[in-house]
């Protein structure tokens, strides 16, 4: 063979194994959106972990209507997926769906789908131990309000029909936003023992104690403190637990500020909020999207607003405080989520109003953003998970 010949075949060979699931350096990588501008559910694509590409195309759409929030169980064979359904869409039942995940290429089965017993659900998530689904029907509307809908999960993967509703009381504070409950996302303690709803439209984060033990009621109302009361017409949105558990952070959507808190068996208390925006901003706020790097070491904020920024802050591992090393503009509008690449050196944000998933460079010893690497058309996406 000659030295020509040879030199393309390992050329065709290395970009064949690029693209075969599973390959080295290949990252299976889970893409979910609305589908009202033409989007058609979840997709798989793969993700080059080495130049931080995600290929041209999918290798799998799984049908879906909405499927704005995507949860992995812990050994990564079962997805679950909310379907954010409201009035005046084909089908206007808020729905939760189950899928089985084949662990090397992240490829899809639909298993089942259940009502979610309430409107718009926005976000869902494990139990601990992997027996129940805690689905947040975030309700736009004031009737019925948002709920917490808890559904067990069956030996096979599959979900059973929801067990037990929680609902809230709105705070008022703001007339259009807060008229009623709105949870937004359901977060367990590091330990499983405690349950915690983000609740934008009472301003208060619902502290519920954990019992597999009742399985027609396993949440009940945390004796002594039920729920942290938040700044008044802030909307909490998202949380995630420090390394160790000992503090959380919760993005507060209506103040575009991210809230530290202090954990303690339970029981949390507001230590600090900080702002996502410099002194003197003037323009329109919207905290959305938080997470911690792949080493815990960083966490990241989204903020929606006129701003369109991804703010990074270094994680003081002594107390859990915050301070912040970067602020970069994410190219895009509406940064809705975003996720790291599971070796933390890229960071790739869902732009749901500018219908893109940007990828850029990242340095994983310093938290900060750099280039810009890749622009891959999505329709709205909301939800970005990689399989490991």
């Amino acid at each position: 063979m000659g030295f020509k010949v040879l030199a393309q075949s390992l050329a065709t060979a290395m970009v064949a194994a690029l693209l075969v699931p599973g390959a080295a350096g290949a990252e299976p990588l889970l893409v979910g959106g609305y589908t009202g501008g033409g989007g058609q559910g979840i997709a798989v694509y793969d993700f080059d972990a080495r130049t931080g590409h995600i290929a041209a195309r999918p290798q799998q759409v799984m049908p879906a209507s909405n499927p704005s929030w995507l949860t992995l169980s812990a050994d990564k064979h079962h997805l679950y997926a909310v379907n954010e359904n409201s009035d005046g869409q084909p089908d206007p039942v808020g729905r939760a769906s189950a899928y089985r995940v084949d662990p090397r290429s992240g490829r899809l089965a639909f298993l089942n789908r259940i009502g979610s017993l309430g409107a718009e659900p926005t976000h869902a998530s494990l139990s601990r131990d992997g027996r129940f689904l805690f689905i947040a029907n975030y309700s736009v509307s004031a009737d019925p309000g948002g709920t917490l809908a808890v559904a067990p999960v069956l030996a096979d993967g599959r979900l059973a029909p929801v067990a037990q509703i929680k609902t809230h009381r709105a705070s008022m504070v703001d007339a259009d936003r807060q008229a009623s409950p709105h949870v937004h996302s359901v977060v367990s303690s590091p330990d499983g023992r405690f349950v915690f709803a983000q609740d934008l439209g009472a301003d208060r984060i619902q502290i519920y104690r954990y019992d597999a033990a009742h399985p027609e009621h396993p949440l009940s109302a945390l004796p002594g403190q039920p729920f942290l009361a938040l700044p008044p017409g802030s909307g909490p949105r998202h949380m995630v637990f420090a390394p160790g558990g000992r503090q959380a952070y919760v993005t507060l959507e209506m103040a575009g500020a991210v809230a530290v808190l202090d954990h303690a068996d339970g029981h949390l208390t507001l230590r600090k909020v900080i702002p996502l925006t410099p002194p003197g901003f003037a323009g329109k706020v919207g905290a959305a999207a938080l997470h911690l790097s792949p080493d815990g070491r960083f966490l990241a904020v989204t903020d929606r607003g006129t701003d369109n920024v991804l703010v990074s802050f270094a994680i003081d591992p002594a107390d859990g405080s915050l301070r912040q090393v970067d602020r970069h503009a994410v190219d895009g509008v509406q940064p809705r989520e975003f996720t790291f690449s599971p070796d933390g050196r890229f960071v790739l944000v869902g732009n749901q109003g500018s219908n893109a998933i940007v990828v850029f460079r990242r340095d994983p010893q310093t938290g900060v953003v750099g280039e810009r690497v890749q622009t891959v058309p999505f329709s709205q996406p909301s939800a970005l998970l990689f399989l490991r």
